[in-house]
């Protein structure tokens, strides 16, 4: 069995790392270069960087940023944020990318992601989905950092993406964003059970054993968080270690 990963996130705004909760009240939480490098030291499995308002500024991811942070990782490096066309995805891999991370285009124009598959393979197209859990239980799909919901089910879309070419599908649930209480297992493991691609869990993380739920009850093969890790409350190598004795299988 493939081992299940630790991805630090990075979500970038005015060239500071901030976290909020539902994807509101942002506070900063430190230099994106320097903890990119602190991730790496301490065995993150990959970091993922995220211009939170390049999409709703309408304007593009800043290169120079996403070089300075991948001089410091030796790690897979996704890069996500204003990328709506190849071009972009192109700046962003001779920037230091591994793989780009698309939400907010994708929705808008679906062929990005088919796209993205056929010039540079599907390992480099990460497709982020913010969905919220409306009244009626239905999970909904939002666009500009969450700002706009577009109409589309979480899971439909999901699919879609898959059969697009997508590589991974990064699913957010709003709900849970920051919030601390776990992450959405029943929808995750409704995806995993779904689809044949991976899913990288993100959305609720607050102590160790939200990972384990994940993994185990969520059937996810990555789990993204970012507070816990910015603010110290977690260590990655803590984590790993009380993961492995949890009969979790992750990489050293």
């Amino acid at each position: 069995m493939l081992a299940k990963r630790i991805i630090p996130c990075l979500d970038v705004k005015d060239g500071q790392t901030v976290k909020g909760t539902k994807f509101v009240g942002l506070r900063q939480a430190g230099d994106p270069v320097e903890l990119g490098r602190i991730y790496s030291e301490q065995g993150a499995d990959e970091l993922v960087f995220l211009d939170i308002t390049a999409s709703h500024d309408g304007r593009k991811t800043f290169a120079s940023m996403v070089e300075r942070v991948a001089s410091q990782l030796n790690i897979p490096f996704t890069v996500g944020g204003g990328i709506n066309e190849l071009a972009d995805v192109e700046r962003m891999l001779s920037a230091g990318a591994d793989k780009v991370s698309i939400n907010s285009a994708a929705l808008s124009r679906p062929q990005l992601i088919d796209e993205i598959a056929r010039h540079y393979g599907s390992q480099v197209c990460v497709v982020a989905i913010d969905a919220h859990q409306e009244h009626n239980a239905q999970w909904q799909c939002y666009i500009h950092g969450g700002r706009v919901p577009v109409g589309k089910d979480l899971f439909q879309w999901a699919h879609e993406a898959q059969e697009r070419g997508a590589g991974e599908i990064l699913f957010t649930s709003m709900d849970h964003d920051g919030v601390k209480q776990g992450f959405a297992n029943d929808a995750l493991r409704r995806l995993s059970d779904q689809l044949t691609i991976p899913i990288i869990a993100s959305g609720g993380a607050g102590e160790m054993s939200h990972f384990r739920d994940a993994f185990r009850d969520g059937h996810a093969d990555a789990a993204l968080a970012a507070s816990v890790f910015h603010f110290g409350e977690i260590s990655i190598p803590d984590l790993k270690a009380y993961l492995k004795r949890e009969n979790i299988n992750v990489r050293s």
